[in-house]
Formats: C-alpha cells, structure tokens, sequence
C-alpha cells in the first residue's frame, strides 16, 4: 500500500502537461494524533475548552500546486485517491486560498490533491491539507506572510488547523488553537494507527460530555510519568461518549492493549485509534480497516 502511494505522489505532474508551468510544488501534508482529550468547560460562545497534546504523524496526503500561464481560472483544483465530498468551495484548500488573496496577490494555479488519509477519524487530514497549502503558496510566491499571520488564516479554517502550521508537538488548550511546547520524544516506539470505517461526527460525540477539570493536568503526564503508566491517567473524554454508539471502536483499543500496546486511546473526536509499541505489533483486523504503523526509524516530515 505504501509504495502504491509513493508510486502516485511521484506520478502526480504527469496529471497534466509540463510544458505550460512555471512552477511546481509537492509536499505531503501530514496527520496528527491526540494524546489524551480533556474537555474541560462549555464557552460562552458555544464552544467547548479542551486539554489535548498534538502529536505529528508520517502518515500524509500528497498536494501538488503548479502555477498556470495564461489560465483563465484563478484557481483549478482536482483530486484523486478517497473521495472527498462536498463541493471545491467547501473545501478547506480553496478556503485558505480565498483567505490568502484577501491579503496577498497569487498567480493562476492548479491545485491537485491525492487523499490518502481518512477524513471523520481525528486526525485532522483537512486541516492539514489546508495549512501544507498555507505555508506552500507563501514559500513558493514569496508572499512574505509571517508566521503569526499564516497562523490566523488557519485558524480560521479549524482549531486544529494552525498546529499544522508549525508541525511540532504541542500542548493545546482553549479551543484547541492555543499552543505551548511540550517535551516529548516517541521516536524509539512504534506507533499504529487503524481507521475502523466509521465517519465520527464531532457535533455528536460532544452530547452527553460533562466537562470537568482533570485531577492530573496532562502535561504533567506527559512529561512525567513513562508511557507505560498512561493507561491509567491519559485518557480522551470523548471516548465515553463515542464507545457507547461505536462498540466496536472500543474493541478495537481492547485489542491494542491484548497485542502488547504500551498506551492505546482513540484520535479527537475518532474514530481512528493509535497505540504505542515497544515492538512491532502483529494485529490482525478487518481488513478493510485502513492502517498505518510507523516504525521507529521514521521521521516526522
């Protein structure tokens, strides 16, 4: 499956004839895990505070943008790979391109994007695609944008949206778009993460959560107690909302753990789960899970 996707990445100028671009830009918009969710108040505003940690993963999208001569269109854009619902406007993409030529001038270009992460699985795959577009237009068109301005135009997109901005790992709180740096290094382990074919809606999984302020804040778990006590003390309160209409989601953390998984949580708002390996985990599932395991000679792109 991974070389059938690098096969295709590699493959994605060939979409259209090279003759006609001036430039052409590639990169591979990563995902990201939560480790641990607190929800800890409903806002005023209707939204809700939370505690989570960002976690970088390898696992990505491939987004081509080739700038046009002569293109009538300001913006053309195309897919491959999972189908992505919904109509161009509503995609994130051209949202951050409109919300870039508010402030910036950009030539005419072609935007193709081959998805390759599932989307309603808590990994934030759009809003990765969007912010890999943000920092990509600004570095190939000079367009100067500082970092806390690409950071405003992403969060504007979602809350998750920014994290991808700078792609490290951090501490989020408020809405989730409010960061500090957080120690943490999982790079000896390995990391599996299974999308279970079910498209987790955030707007259902808040009812029935009643916030709380956590006995243990999660920085303090994080970069104090070794992964092996996390079971006990990080947890995603959306899990217990999310468990009871998904059984099967909660299954299949069970079975992380059965297979030796030192700490195993579901993604945001799932319905992805991940779990942390000190060996290569040999689970088997429903083979039409869609999969990932990043092994501990991988880099965060």
């Amino acid at each position: 499956m991974i070389n059938s996707f690098e096969i295709i990445c590699c493959n994605l100028a060939k979409i259209f004839e090279p003759t006609k671009y001036v430039k052409k830009m590639l990169v591979f918009p990563n995902c990201k895990i939560n480790l641990g969710l607190n929800i800890t108040k409903k806002r005023l505003d209707g939204f809700h505070d939370i505690e989570t940690v960002f976690h970088p993963i390898n696992w990505c999208d491939a987004l081509e943008v080739i700038e046009v001569k002569g293109q009538a269109e300001s913006f053309v854009f195309s897919e491959s790979g999972l189908l992505i619902s919904g109509k161009k406007e509503d995609n994130l993409i051209y949202k951050a391109w409109k919300l870039i030529t508010e402030i910036k001038s950009i030539p005419p270009i072609k935007v193709h994007l081959h998805k390759n992460l599932p989307m309603g699985a808590g990994l934030g795959g759009g809003s990765a695609d969007a912010a890999f577009f943000i920092n990509l237009v600004d570095k190939k068109f000079d367009l100067g944008l500082s970092y806390p301005q690409k950071s405003e135009i992403a969060s504007k997109l979602g809350s998750d949206c920014s994290f991808f901005i700078n792609n490290q790992p951090v501490l989020a709180i408020g809405k989730g778009n409010e960061f500090s740096p957080i120690k943490i290094n999982l790079s000896n382990y390995y990391l599996l993460l299974v999308y279970p074919n079910i498209h987790s809606n955030t707007k259902d999984a808040y009812n029935g959560i009643i916030p709380k302020t956590p006995v243990v804040d999660l920085r303090t778990i994080i970069e104090n107690q070794p992964i092996s006590e996390w079971k006990k003390n990080l947890i995603n309160d959306f899990e217990e909302t999310v468990f009871i209409k998904y059984p099967e989601i909660s299954a299949l953390k069970d079975s992380f753990y059965e297979n030796g998984a030192l700490y195993a949580c579901m993604s945001g708002s799932g319905s992805s789960v991940f779990g942390i390996f000190d060996k290569k985990p040999a689970l088997t599932f429903n083979p039409s899970y869609q999969f990932y395991l990043q092994t501990p000679a991988s880099k965060i792109l």
